[in-house]
């Protein structure tokens, strides 16, 4: 759980550590990072990144998983040494 938590914190903010690192590329005096946050877009830094967090959430929870009753067969390696990838049964 921890983990799904810690990546979504971190999808938040991918749109400001991206601003941060363009603006320490760009900008001469942006060498300071509560400069660059001072000046920074928060507002639409925000809203990028929930967008970025909601867009996440939406494609993993329609993703076609298994249905009720069904099991997954984990990957395996046949007689003749090939690997069968894994697959829901």
């Amino acid at each position: 759980m921890i983990r799904i938590v810690i990546e979504n914190i971190l999808l938040f903010l991918v749109p400001t550590i991206c601003y941060l690192v363009y603006t320490y590329f760009t900008r001469a005096d942006a060498k300071d990072g509560a400069q660059a946050l001072d000046d920074a877009p928060l507002i639409w830094l925000f809203v990028a990144g929930a967008a970025l967090v909601l867009t996440t959430l939406v494609l993993f929870s329609s993703s076609s998983g298994g249905l009720p009753g069904q099991s997954y067969q984990a990957p395996s390696i046949d007689k003749d040494g090939r690997i069968e990838p894994g697959r829901i049964k």
